[in-house]
């Protein structure tokens, strides 16, 4: 048996090797590094897949976050909601920008924002919505959209592990993750589904005039150069990171086929444990042939015997990674604490970080890896 990666990089790059090689070779042969024909190629080719009328390539899914607050004109003091069990730059960028951050509770099946809690938190001061597609499942967009809508509110998709998820609202449409609310985001860090081998990030919009400012932001504010019409920052997709990633767009919907593989021999191998909770699509329950919602950026266990430290110990005794996403909620976070918040809103939070414990999740996973890595953890949590 081969080793087992936590995220197998190498593997799939063997794979793709000669394409890819190509494809950085021609940046090389024309050392267009900056704003190249490849980026410009590849922003056309995310906006026909995602079905979407603007991409707006960046330099990481931070500043896609950031840059997409600032569009939106959002000022000092602006409450932006977004979930507690996620990673920090949801709520970082936030802070940066002098917005307000509120923290709400996650569900415990999907691990995404809690419709109810969203609710609650709304004053008037409530700007935005920032919900988070967590480890690649879509959120309830249909409520979001319906709250946001009776509010008066911008919503950010933070689509940073979720590209490639569909989502299917209840009157039947099916949109890409990133592409429903007033506009998304999404990062191409390597570990991602669509990674290139670098950072990288990009804004999806179909608002024309958003798009406009967005791209006016990213390059320093200019539209003419060294004429500064906005604010801006320097936030570039290169031209070697867009080659990688126009190569391996074509293959992402595979990718995610991949994962769902992954992940339902996991969920068929846990399914009689009392003490494993298996991850669930908010589609049907079950990880099924047609559930498309879940892209499983990450394969997420909930271990409710009190052996979650135990088990990510004997784990790696065995010589299989595996990672705790998150050990520390935002709202317990030292740059984020706040007085306004109660433990008691964050039952949900507070019980996820002392049961979750993440598999190895990629594409290059193999049957006996698989067999090995359930067959030590049925071993240990009986």
């Amino acid at each position: 048996m081969k080793k087992i990666q936590m995220v197998d990089l190498q593997g799939q790059y063997q794979h793709i090797k000669e394409t890819v090689d190509v494809s950085i070779q021609e940046v090389l042969n024309t050392s267009a590094y900056i704003n190249g024909p490849l980026v410009h190629e590849f922003q056309a080719d995310l906006e026909k897949y995602l079905d979407v009328k603007h991409v707006i390539p960046c330099a990481n899914g931070t500043d896609a976050l950031q840059i997409a607050m600032m569009g939106l004109g959002l000022e000092q003091g602006d409450e932006v909601i977004t979930a507690d069990f996620t990673f920090a730059a949801t709520v970082e960028v936030i802070a940066l920008l002098k917005l307000t951050p509120v923290l709400v509770d996650v569900e415990a099946d999907t691990f995404n924002m809690d419709i109810d809690a969203l609710k609650r938190a709304i004053t008037p001061k409530t700007k935005a919505i920032v919900p988070v597609h967590l480890f690649g499942q879509v959120a309830n967009m249909d409520a979001v959209m319906e709250i946001a809508a009776a509010h008066n509110l911008y919503v950010i998709e933070d689509n940073a592990q979720a590209i490639g998820a569909n989502y299917t609202s209840k009157d039947g449409t099916k949109k890409k993750a990133g592409t429903i609310g007033n506009v998304g985001t999404t990062s191409f860090f390597p570990s991602k589904n669509l990674g290139c081998y670098g950072d990288g990030g990009a804004i999806f919009t179909n608002d024309d005039a958003l798009a406009h400012t967005i791209r006016g932001i990213v390059n320093h504010g200019m539209y003419t150069r060294y004429y500064h019409d906005v604010v801006g920052v320097n936030s570039r997709l290169d031209a070697i990171q867009a080659a990688v990633l126009k190569v391996k767009l074509p293959l992402l919907d595979s990718y995610c086929n991949a994962r769902r593989n992954a992940a339902r021999f996991y969920n068929n191998a846990f399914a009689k444990n009392t003490h494993i909770i298996t991850p669930t699509t908010s589609a049907c329950g079950e990880i099924c042939d047609t559930c498309d919602c879940h892209v499983f950026h990450q394969y997420t266990l909930q271990i409710t015997n009190g052996k979650r430290d135990e088990l990510h110990k004997h784990l790696l005794e065995n010589n299989i990674p595996n990672a705790i996403y998150y050990p520390v909620p935002l709202h317990a976070q030292k740059a984020y604490k706040d007085e306004r918040y109660n433990e008691d809103d964050f039952k949900v939070t507070n019980t996820l970080i002392k049961t979750v414990i993440s598999l190895p999740m990629h594409t290059e996973l193999d049957t006996d890896q698989l067999e090995f890595i359930t067959k030590t953890i049925l071993d240990f949590v009986n």
